[in-house]
Parts: structure tokens; sequence; C-alpha cells
């Protein structure tokens, strides 16, 4: 049994309706003035407030008969039914490894036993991965227990017992434009919505609004896991305000299924988050979603090679070495790699595995003049026999101390779907749970949501999208940080800052009384933070 967790204290308190907390959010703004740098601290006072009741969450996903959407289907449902398996190693059992909010842990304080640890999916209310409701679309009309076998992701032995529950869900007719992916996948598109652009704008609109109506869920989030569609031309009249889109849906100007999947979504109220890397978020994409204030996120899942370039290039530059020369190259033979064959595929994929270094170059302008960027190369290659177990090998080449260079050559197995099936799930979860916060300053009283643009999302895309001015932060454990400690602040509890100065004094400040030693003083220290009573976590605010 989970244990629940309370906070005590003056900055917190719970009513049957909402978490709500004070909290203090100290920034610094530096200014730069006859050559000296100028710092000014400042504070402001947010009042946070989380919506406690947690609604039942429908999924539609846009390529559900994929190698993705089959696997995170298949794998909530052998969670939810306690499956096991045998494999030639033993008996396996569904769980949700990778999974940031499942499967990764977050530190409430200091008990009498030490540091205290928690799920992160724990800190905040919120849907778990068993009570998702799935459904979507694809251009194949293969029902999932057949796709699934397609993928060949999973073990035989658990698709036999997967098998009577898959056969049972079939995607919908899907959009598909023949030029916006590669020829080698026209076999599988058997399973189309006919007519025009607005005709199957109107029906993704009407799917939306049938599943919602025959499953009962109380919100829908549409996430695209088709396929990598070439880039699109961002045309003036066209795809550069709400306006202008919706009107060249209506007279059948080009635009990718991905947006127009997309606009269906805002149009009925339900985020829309884009798993590739293609520019669906059109410029009118971006502002209709902001007109109806509804929830939009990308682009492309971050799940294996590019995840561990924004940890190792992030240690380099902030060790002090020069990231100088960065090969990635790729090998895969599942659906996606034989559409990323395609030139203009590849390239939006080429697109968004590049960028991911500029931030952290920027960030040290003690190793990078301005513009100065490491030579940074991009090849994905398909081949068939290796299936969904996509091999990566990375070469990272340094500048390092007096003329020397260092090199590191790594080679990485990513079993491709079972790594981006658990994002698709933080994704959903992580978007459900910021349609619940609101907060507001004593400057702007009136409560009010995230950003249409959720760059909260930014720890699981490769290439995240953020509202217009907002600084692009690629490094992997920022990006983790952020996610940690708005949940924090939804807590009143401070940011995780690591620094454990109640263990660096050689006369501890939690004790006032003369004389006490410091067992008594460190047990002291201890209690004062957080401890276990009666089941519940209980955290002390100070």
């Amino acid at each position: 049994m989970e244990t629940p967790i309370k906070i005590e204290g003056p900055n917190v308190k719970y009513s049957e309706k909402y978490i709500e907390s004070q909290y203090p959010y100290h920034s610094s703004e530096v200014s730069l003035e006859n050559g000296t740098y100028k710092v000014k601290p400042s504070t402001t006072h947010f009042r946070f407030r989380t919506e406690r009741k947690v609604p039942k969450l429908g999924v539609m996903l846009v390529g559900w008969g994929g190698n993705n959407g089959t696997t995170v289907t298949a794998a909530v449902l052998a969670n939810k039914l306690g499956m096991t398996w045998r494999t030639k190693t033993g008996v396996q059992n569904a769980n949700y490894l990778g999974s940031l909010l499942q499967s990764s842990t977050v530190c409430l304080g200091t008990g009498p036993q030490g540091d205290v640890y928690v799920p992160f999916g724990r800190l905040l209310p919120m849907v778990h991965p068993n009570d998702i409701v799935f459904d979507g679309w694809d251009i194949s009309s293969m029902d999932l227990a057949a796709a699934m076998e397609r993928a060949q992701v999973l073990d035989w032995s658990l698709q036999e017992q997967l098998r009577p529950h898959m056969e049972k869900l079939k995607p919908r007719p899907s959009i598909y434009f023949p030029k916006f992916i590669a020829a080698n996948q026209e076999e599988r598109a058997d399973n189309v919505i006919q007519g025009t652009q607005q005709e199957q704008l109107e029906q993704v609109r009407r799917d939306i609004r049938d599943f919602k109506q025959k499953s009962g869920v109380d919100k829908v989030v549409v996430l695209w896991t088709a396929n990598t569609e070439r880039f699109c031309d961002i045309i003036a009249g066209v795809h550069d305000t709400a306006h202008n889109l919706l009107k060249a849906i209506e007279i059948g100007a080009e635009v990718s299924p991905s947006t127009l999947f997309a606009v269906a979504s805002i149009l009925e109220g339900c985020a829309y988050i884009n798993g590739s890397p293609q520019n669906t978020f059109v410029p009118g994409a971006v502002e209709l979603a902001v007109q109806r204030r509804v929830f939009i996120g990308g682009d492309d899942f971050k799940s294996g090679q590019t995840k561990i370039k924004s940890v190792l290039v992030d240690f380099l530059v902030g060790a002090g070495l020069k990231p100088t020369s960065i090969v990635s190259y790729n090998h895969l033979g599942n659906n996606d790699g034989m559409n990323l064959s395609a030139p203009q595929q590849f390239r939006s994929k080429e697109i968004s595995k590049s960028n991911v270094v500029d931030d952290m170059v920027k960030s040290n302008p003690v190793l990078y003049r301005p513009d100065e960027k490491p030579d940074h190369c991009v090849v994905i290659k398909y081949v068939p026999y290796v299936g969904d177990s996509k091999r990566a090998m990375d070469e990272y080449i340094s500048e390092i101390m007096m003329g020397g260079t260092n090199t590191i050559a790594m080679h990485n197995t990513c079993e491709d779907s079972l790594l981006a099936s658990p994002l698709i799930l933080d994704l959903v979860i992580l978007t459900e749970l910021c349609q619940r916060i609101s907060f507001c300053t004593e400057s702007q009283p009136e409560f009010q949501g995230f950003h249409s643009v959720l760059s909260i999302l930014s720890y699981l895309c490769k290439a995240p999208l953020v509202p217009e001015g907002t600084p692009i932060v690629n490094a992997l454990f920022k990006q983790r940080a952020c996610i940690e400690n708005t949940m924090r602040a939804c807590l009143g509890l401070p940011p995780q800052n690591h620094m454990l100065l109640e263990h660096k004094m050689q006369r501890s400040s939690q004790c006032s009384k003369p004389g006490v030693t410091d067992a008594v003083s460190k047990k002291l220290s201890a209690l004062s933070n957080g401890h276990v009573q009666n089941g519940l976590v209980k955290l002390h605010g100070h």
C-alpha cells in the first residue's frame, strides 16, 4: 500500500477540492554597467492551486497501430492485469520501467533513517497509467493484436496472453497524404479518411467526440506517434495565423496531416502532443492553441541517443572541457527506420537531433566564441534485420588542457518502442496534471494556467517547443529539476538544492541548546524535517 504524503507548514493548506500553497520564487536580474555585471536579486510571491480530483483520462494516439502505439497499449494492459511471462532468463513481471513519473523517485526530506524518497508520481494527485483508456487512428486497418505481432517488440509468450484483449482494438481510419511520408508506406495505407481536408478535419473531430462519449472519459489528450513527416514549407497567408490556417484547410492548401490532427484536437479543446520531429506546430496552429487556451507540446520523443547526448555534453561543458566534434550514427530496422530512409523524412529527424547541444554550448562563453559550435553530424540508416533494437554509436572529441584532446566513444543498443512507450505515458499524465494547476502573483492576483505551449514537457522531447521568446533548455537534469521543483512549489516546498548545509557546519544549526551532543543534534535535525507517522509521510516546513 502506498504511503500518502501530507505537508505540515504555514505555506500549504488542503481543502476538499484544492491543494493551495504560497511560494516565494527567487530570481536575479543581471545588467552590464560600465564594465561591471550588476546583479539584483528579487522575490516574486506566487500562490499555487492544484485540483485534487483526478479525472478519467482518455488518450487517442495517431499511429495507434504502429510499434509505439501497440507497445504502450499492451504495456498498460499487462500492468493492469498483473501479467507475468517466462523468457529464457526467467519470469518477467509487467512494469513501468523508464517512466519518470512511475519509476523514478524524488527526495521529500530527511527522516530518522535518513533521506526519504518517493516515486515522482506521488508528489501530487495524478492519473495512474493503469486507468488510461486508449483509442486512436492508423492508416493500417490491422487490429492491435496483429499489429503487435508485426511490430516484433514484445516476447511471444506475453503476446499470446495479450492477444484476446488486443484483437478487440481496431484503429479508426486516419489521414494519409502520400507526399508527406515515404513512398514505402503506401502498402500500409488501407484505412484512410476520404474527402477534402475540411471533411477530414471534421471527421477527426467527430471521432474525438465519439470516443469521449462512448468511453465515458472526462478528458482526452491526443498524441501523434505516427510516421515522421517531411517539413512543411511555412507560407505567408497560409500557415502564419490561426485565421489563415483554418481558411487554408477549408480551401485545400497544403497542410500536413499532423497539423490537421492538431487543429482538430485544439478545436475540440483537447491537448495535443507531437511525438515526431516534423514542424507540426506552424505559427497558425500555435496561435489557435493560445486563442483557445489548449495545451500543445513536443517535439519528438527523447528516448535514447539524444537523451544521453543531453547529459554528456552538459557534463563536458560544465566540467570546462570543450566538445569540438560530435558524430552520431544510428541504424534501425522498424517501420520508423524504413520511413526515415527517405531523404525528406530524415531531414526532419536530423534537425531535431542536431539542435540538442545549442543551449549548453551557449552557456559557456569561456569555451566558445559567439556563433561558434561543435561540428555535429547525425546519420540514420535502415537495416531491417535489427528490427526495433536500434543501434546508436557516438564519438565525442573535446579539447582539453594545453592542446590535448579527449575522445569518448560509445555504443548504445536502444529497444526503441520500449523506451518511447513510458515517455508517452509521462507526456499525457503530466499534461493532464498541468490542466489542474493554476497560479497567480501579488501583482496579477487572478489565477491563470500554464502557457498553452507547455514547455514543462521539455524533459521528454528532443526539440522542446517553448513559448516565443522563452529560452530553450536541452540539458536533461535542468529539465528534470524544472518538473520536480514546479511540483514542490505546488506543495509549498522549497526547490531541491542539494546544499546539505546542516551537514557542513562544525556545530549543527539545528541544535540551539549548549552541550547537546552531535548524535542528539543529528537526531533532532532528522526529526525536524520529516518522518513517517501512522502510515503517513509528514513534512514539516520551516
